[in-house]
């Protein structure tokens, strides 16, 4: 008999990120220069199995995740292992990630280890934990170089991703949510994007997997969580059953779309700049209006405006000196970054 569906779902998906891992692992080592000859090993000697770090709050999503890799990583010759952030917001948030080492270490994961951060306000208190829970994991795979970093973000997460980027109303790049791989050289893995979060749930139930119930997780105090208890369920009274389907699918439609115009906007930008480097207002005015801002956005980043802050309205403005221009002055932006247009030209530079 074979296991759950729950736990053979969880475990399919694990296994099929994992060949991509390996994959991506053996791609990245013929690559490689090497100008010096490798050194010789005993016969016996096995070169070093990459070991993939499953991202582990405790909760049942990453817990069912972390189960999954310690059945399935050994079968593929992969080493796994897992981190827990303690983010130091809640009364017993040591305790609580001691507990995660504990349980992650039952499961056959090493190396395991637990990670305190400290949480700044920048962005309000949602954007700063996951900012200072990022740079800790990022620490982490450097410090044991792993190959990848397992997150259990479930189909679930996609669909509130995906309508807070509606919300935002930041374009057609918002509505794509989280990729199933993101991060430096393809780090960040998510296997449980089409994985509803009860079957995660379900998975550790019948495996008897302890989990822990993040009470901000139930916080109206915070956006995701209204989203969670009241937008969502709203929405599914008032469309009927299959949202969430629907919204993870947009999200993947999305992706497409805008990697497509990403790609366009790339090749189109050397098009569009003088001998000088400087973007020309009228090869701009040209181009789709979804290519040009791409372009212009691409330009306020490199001048020092931080992604994070730089919103659709920044860029509408800036537009506005292509296709509205009317002799306005320049254009003040995120990270001290000033837009102005002078002979023709879009000129964008640190202030």
């Amino acid at each position: 008999m074979g296991p759950h569906p729950a736990v053979a779902a969880i475990r399919l998906a694990v296994r099929r990120v994992l060949h991509d891992v390996l994959t991506d692992v053996q791609r990245t080592s013929e690559n490689a220069p090497s100008p010096l000859p490798p050194p010789a090993h005993p016969p016996h000697e096995q070169p070093p199995q990459p070991l993939v770090l499953v991202a582990c709050s405790g909760g049942a999503d990453s817990m069912a995740l972390a189960s999954a890799l310690a059945f399935e990583a050994p079968k593929l010759g992969i080493r796994a292992g897992g981190i827990t952030v303690d983010h130091g917001l809640q009364p017993g948030s040591d305790l609580r990630a001691a507990e995660v080492v504990v349980r992650l270490t039952a499961l056959g994961l090493d190396p395991v280890e637990s990670v305190t951060v400290q949480v700044g306000r920048s962005g309000g208190p949602e954007a700063a934990a996951r900012d200072a829970r990022y740079a800790a994991l990022d620490a982490a795979a450097e410090r044991h170089a792993a190959a990848a970093v397992l997150l259990g973000h479930t189909r679930d997460d996609q669909a509130e991703t995906v309508l807070l980027g509606l919300a935002r109303g930041s374009g057609i790049r918002s509505l794509s949510g989280m990729a199933a791989t993101s991060g430096v050289a393809g780090r960040y893995r998510r296997p449980f994007l089409h994985i509803d979060r009860q079957t995660a749930r379900k998975a550790c139930m019948v495996q008897s997997l302890p989990v822990w119930d993040d009470p901000h997780n139930a916080d109206p105090a915070y956006t995701r969580s209204r989203l969670r208890h009241e937008g969502l369920p709203a929405l599914e009274k008032a469309l009927g059953k299959g949202v969430v389907e629907a919204l993870a699918r947009t999200a993947q439609l999305s992706r497409d779309d805008a990697d497509a115009l990403d790609t366009w906007a790339a090749e189109a930008e050397a098009t569009v700049r003088d001998a000088a480097g400087l973007l020309e207002c009228a090869k701009l005015y040209a181009l789709p209006p979804a290519v040009r801002r791409r372009i212009v956005r691409r330009a306020v980043i490199e001048a020092g405006a931080p992604a994070g802050s730089l919103f659709a309205r920044h860029i509408e403005e800036v537009d506005r000196l292509i296709t509205g221009w009317r002799g306005q002055g320049a254009i003040n932006l995120p990270g001290k970054v000033v837009a102005q247009r002078q002979g023709g030209r879009l000129v964008i530079r640190q202030g």
